[in-house]
């Protein structure tokens, strides 16, 4: 890529992102290709003259500002950031990754507050291990692996008794008839949202409080668990048009953490640089932080969709329309956790999974318990969706009693209470401002496509959100970063 313009105007100074005009007429204004005043010259100044003439890379320039060698910022050190980085090094370019946060990792978040297991406050789960790229990752390193199955599960009425065969029998047909509209809807002309498409069978069962829990419960267990978005968000004709890895799902005995921590060898990530502003309209891009400007000839964005969508980075000029359609279009979901430690199991042991017919929709729907997997006395339990967002603005006291009174209600008002947990709040992440995205009504799959695509050569997205087939994924963030790195590469 060339470094200068050719035929610069006379009377101006070349710089990083273009010429500034020195023959200014007194108005404030800039002869430069967008419209731009004195306080945002100054601004942009900064980003030529660097550190005592060290750019972000830690090499001289020369007179005019110039770096012969070819730079690539990387905004994120989670899955996306690390596998686009990893093989941009390998390529030969020079790379810095910018991360907001004081560890690396991203939604890849493994909490070592209990020495003896490693939880994961993000992403936990291998979903689908044949074929996976995960799984090969794995591999490589000899991590350890255990195998969570929904063979391993039990479900709970709403009084806390086991369901019955006949109830689940019912449960079986209702999630017959759920998925038959569904597909029904896809079938349609128009896209309505999931609740929309299943309007009629809550009207047919609007008569019987018990049957119209078991819809509720098939509603959170598989659609809005799953995707993590709102039944009245979630679009009914691509909800589920993302792919799938077969193979069981398997847990990380050391926690997700060893994959990130792995793509990270050898890499210069710059913690705590909370990128504020991107440049990108001459020939060099810059990057303003919190701590500091850079600049480099191309740059690879792996802000999560929720932090894209909140406008938290400012980009000059603003991106294209159907990349900002695209944001704005695509939805960003909540799932959080809630680990409750105990001194001993009193559920039953053989189960990894117990589920939760709940006379409010979503409320402590799923558990998971790691009493056969990891031998240790600790229950998971999901809010996702509205119900998720929703908790966050309670204490940490009444989300761990609003847990405890639906185990009670399953295993008895004389359960001991836990002695200790840990909860997730990541709506209220302002590096995440979510847990994954999903596909709103109203929005498409081929708006992830117009997410991901490059702008002039300079720009790249990475991502779950910029991944059409895995979407909300952390294969899927991988895969996508993989992808971003042969963009770049053919730039």
């Amino acid at each position: 890529m060339r470094s200068a313009r050719e035929n610069r105007a006379p009377g101006s100074v070349q710089g990083p992102l273009g010429n500034w005009c020195l023959d200014c007429d007194g108005s404030n204004k800039l002869c430069v290709g967008f419209g731009m005043n004195k306080r945002e010259f100054l601004k942009l100044l900064a980003l030529v003259l660097l550190g005592n003439g060290t750019s972000a890379f830690g090499e001289k320039r020369n007179r005019v500002g110039i770096i012969a060698s070819r730079r690539v910022v990387v905004i994120g050190a989670g899955l996306a950031g690390l596998a686009a980085s990893r093989e941009l090094m390998r390529a030969g370019h020079q790379v810095v990754v910018l991360e907001a946060r004081d560890r690396i990792g991203g939604r890849i978040w493994t909490s070592n507050k209990w020495p003896d297991l490693p939880l994961d406050l993000g992403a936990s789960w291998i979903h689908g291990v044949i074929g996976n790229p995960i799984t090969g990752l794995a591999d490589q390193l000899g991590a350890r692996r255990l195998v969570t199955s929904y063979e391993r599960a039990v479900i709970y009425n709403t009084d806390g008794q086991l369901l019955s065969e006949a109830k689940e029998s019912q449960l079986d047909g209702i999630r017959r008839q759920m998925f038959d509209r569904l597909r029904k809807a896809q079938d349609s002309g128009m896209d309505v949202s999931v609740r929309q498409a299943l309007a009629s069978l809550e009207k047919k069962f609007a008569d019987d409080p018990a049957v119209l829990r078991l819809l509720s419960f098939c509603l959170s267990e598989n659609i809005e668990q799953e995707y993590a978005g709102s039944a009245s968000r979630l679009s009914s004709h691509w909800y589920d048009s993302g792919k799938e890895f077969e193979g069981d799902d398997v847990l990380f005995a050391q926690g997700f953490k060893v994959i990130t921590e792995h793509l990270a060898q050898g890499i210069d990530v710059r913690l705590a640089h909370v990128v504020k502003e991107i440049w990108w309209q001459e020939s060099e891009v810059g990057v303003r932080t919190t701590d500091g400007d850079f600049v480099a000839d191309r740059v690879v964005i792996t802000l999560p969709l929720g932090v894209l969508r909140h406008n938290d980075v400012r980009f000059i000029p603003e991106l294209p329309k159907e990349k900002r359609d695209a944001i704005s279009a695509l939805g960003m979901g909540v799932l959080n956790k809630c680990y409750l430690r105990f001194e001993q199991a009193f559920w039953p042991h053989e189960m990894d999974w117990l589920e939760y017919i709940s006379a409010n929709h979503g409320e402590w729907t799923e558990w998971v318990s790691f009493q056969w997997a990891f031998q240790l006395p600790i229950l998971l339990g999901f809010n996702a969706a509205d119900r998720g967002r929703e908790i966050e603005a309670w204490s940490d006291g009444q989300i761990v009693a609003s847990a405890m009174e639906t185990l009670k209600t399953i295993f008895g008002a004389k359960i001991p209470r836990p002695i200790d947990y840990q909860i997730t709040r990541w709506a209220s992440d302002p590096f995440a401002r979510g847990s994954y995205s999903y596909n709103a009504i109203g929005s498409a799959p081929g708006m992830r496509s117009a997410l991901a695509n490059p702008l002039n050569g300079k720009l790249f997205f990475a991502g779950e959100a910029a991944n059409r087939d895995y979407f909300g994924t952390a294969h899927g963030a991988y895969l996508s970063g993989l992808r971003t790195a042969k963009d770049v590469l053919s730039a």
